[in-house]
């Protein structure tokens, strides 16, 4: 059995994976390659996946280092492997150690792997709409400079998440775009409901790293849209709830 994962060119190099939820041994709602510690799945089988996750990506499984995200903007260094029962909470993680690995957990939000090649360090954050605003993205390259990363030799790609013909918003998002974002609505378009919205989350993510002075791409897929490969939270919402898994994101320093 083989955990499946999308890889990015502009990472080459550097360890790395998004991984879909393909792969793995979990069953039911979170068939099968869930990686969440949080949910309701068998612990068991979630660090089987885990395992898995590690070996597809040639690492050694005790190097992935997770967080408890809390979709904030705090950012920790990463000196040595985290174990899982200690993650932090926080929603960015950077290393410029070679042998630990860097987990985002997402299902939905934006996963976002960064690599300043030649520092040799790497970052990760989860970057929903609200840890975007809120300044994930750009405490994180603040964090990998910290380590001896240079802005301009910084490469960040934004994984799987949820697209904008998939993501319908209502007021309540827009207003706080608009007021953390005086430009936002570049990042909404109409909806077929009145008073609401179709969010382009990965835009303004993407538009935040070049802001930022980062080179930037994203992967095409859609969370929602493509239940085969990946667990979505708005699918589950539009399901009427229960269960869901989540897909993990990591990134490591050559050996």
């Amino acid at each position: 059995m083989t955990a499946e994962f999308l890889s990015a060119p502009a990472l080459s190099g550097m360890p790395h994976g998004f991984f879909t939820r393909r792969g793995g041994v979990s069953t039911g709602r979170f068939a099968s390659l869930n990686c969440s510690l949080s949910g309701q799945d068998d612990p068991e089988a979630v660090q089987e996946n885990r395992v898995l996750a590690m070996q597809a990506m040639e690492v050694e499984p005790t190097s992935l280092s997770g967080l408890f995200q809390v979709h904030g903007a705090e950012v920790v260094v990463a000196g040595a492997p985290i174990p899982h029962d200690h993650r932090p909470r926080a929603d960015g993680i950077v290393t410029a150690r070679p042998g630990v690995t860097l987990g985002i957990i997402t299902a939905d939000c934006g996963p976002v792997l960064f690599a300043d090649a030649r520092a040799g360090v790497v970052g990760a954050c989860h970057a929903g709409w609200r840890g975007a605003l809120g300044g994930v993205l750009e405490a994180t390259i603040a964090a990998m400079e910290g380590q001896g990363a240079r802005r301009a030799d910084i490469t960040a790609v934004l994984g799987p998440c949820i697209r904008q013909p998939s993501y319908e918003v209502g007021a309540d998002l827009r207003e706080e775009l608009l007021a953390s974002d005086p430009e936002g609505g570049r990042f909404l378009a109409p909806s077929r409901r009145e008073g609401h919205w179709q969010f382009d989350m990965a835009g303004l993510i993407l538009a935040r790293l070049h802001a930022a002075g980062v080179a930037a791409e994203a992967l095409p897929n859609d969370t929602l849209a493509e239940e085969g490969l990946f667990f979505s939270h708005r699918r589950r919402t539009l399901e009427g709830g229960g269960p869901i898994g989540h897909q993990l994101s990591a990134i490591a320093l050559p050996a």
